[in-house]
């Protein structure tokens, strides 16, 4: 049995500088050839790193001392395009294949509004050094492992692997507004969550609560719709780049959450209204009664709500728990719950 020795180590970001000036750095091995990132998850990578966050481990490979450098070289295995982004950021002249149309981009406004615009050579002292001293965790696997043997280690690596879910597919896909917003929001309103009983801690792992706060933005922008993965994926595409309404949507997202916390908020870990499905719609009748399914999203403030708006609200909730709701209503709480005649049954019954 074959025992590999590999070490485990950490590198600056300057090293991968230094490695590439020298060219003793192989940033491109033919069995690693990936799609090119797009400019938004290139943005989100610098940001990360400015903010000192980790990433995912880089894979060398050590390869025979060149004769030419006199310098050892390394051969990047897993981490090019995370690597390349970094060199093409701080010195595009390093990459001989440098295409200003796909290689260059800058942080966005989106990621880091101080930061946003600027080249490196342009950046604050402090955040220059901070990028150039940025840490990554580096294995290093010997030289003697050959190219099969390294993509036998990634999917022995990949084997034992949950395989994506919708969600975690897009939060790898986007890097833009939409996806910014959606997954600050749902991280804001953890401890609800969590008190409120809508996700478990392994839901809210795989990102569910993200995909919550996503319907809900379709809501505002589309009204009531069925549930799709495709829709919710091409909201994100819709709104990658450009979100103009974020700011009234999350607005109006806060103070819907605002009003069931101070009404409901103690109560619905023991309501039927922990389902997601059906909180999906409780939101809704909240959303709809503040503001008005089919208003448009220019800024406004939420109607005052009576209190036996709520009252009535938890009534209905309680006769769904107890099964005493007609059975057309019963029926749609067990049926299709994201199918939008189902939707808007439940809608109509919860307002009252």
């Amino acid at each position: 049995m074959k025992a590999w020795n590999i070490n485990k180590t950490q590198y600056k970001v300057s090293d991968f500088i230094s490695w590439q000036r020298s060219k003793s750095l192989v940033l491109s091995p033919s069995f690693q050839r990936r799609p090119v990132w797009k400019k938004s998850a290139k943005s989100y990578l610098m940001d990360t790193i400015v903010r000192g966050l980790p990433i995912p481990i880089i894979f060398l490979r050590e390869r025979q001392t060149s004769l030419e450098q006199l310098e050892p070289r390394r051969e990047v295995v897993d981490g090019q395009q995370r690597i390349r982004t970094i060199i093409s950021f701080i010195s595009p002249p390093l990459l001989p294949d440098f295409r200003q149309e796909r290689d260059e981009f800058q942080i966005v406004k989106t990621h880091n509004k101080d930061l946003a615009g600027k080249p490196f050579q342009d950046l604050p002292q402090d955040i220059r050094q901070t990028i150039l001293d940025y840490q990554f965790s580096v294995h290093v696997l010997p030289s003697e492992a050959d190219d099969r043997e390294i993509l036998q280690i990634f999917a022995r690596m990949n084997a034992t692997g949950v395989k994506l879910n919708d969600q975690e597919l897009r939060n790898a896909e986007f890097y833009g507004e939409f996806k910014t917003s959606a997954y600050d929001q749902a991280t804001k309103q953890l401890n609800r969550w969590r008190q409120w009983g809508v996700f478990t801690e392994d839901n809210i792992a795989r990102m569910e609560e993200v995909e919550l706060v996503s319907e809900i933005y379709g809501l505002m922008l589309h009204g009531i719709v069925g549930k799709s993965q495709k829709a919710i994926d091409n909201l994100y595409k819709a709104k990658d780049e450009a979100f103009p309404e974020r700011l009234e949507i999350e607005a109006r997202l806060v103070n819907a959450f605002e009003l069931i916390e101070q009404h409901l908020g103690d109560h619905i870990k023991s309501t039927v209204f922990r389902k997601k499905t059906l909180f999906y719609v409780l939101f809704t009748v909240l959303y709809d009664l503040a503001y008005g399914l089919s208003s448009s999203l220019a800024h406004k403030s939420a109607r005052k709500l009576a209190k036996d708006a709520f009252e009535g609200i938890a009534e209905r909730g309680r006769k769904l728990a107890r099964g005493t709701a007609a059975k057309e209503i019963l029926d749609a709480t067990t049926r299709r719950t994201t199918h939008p005649r189902e939707r808007k049954l439940l809608f109509d019954y919860i307002k009252g």
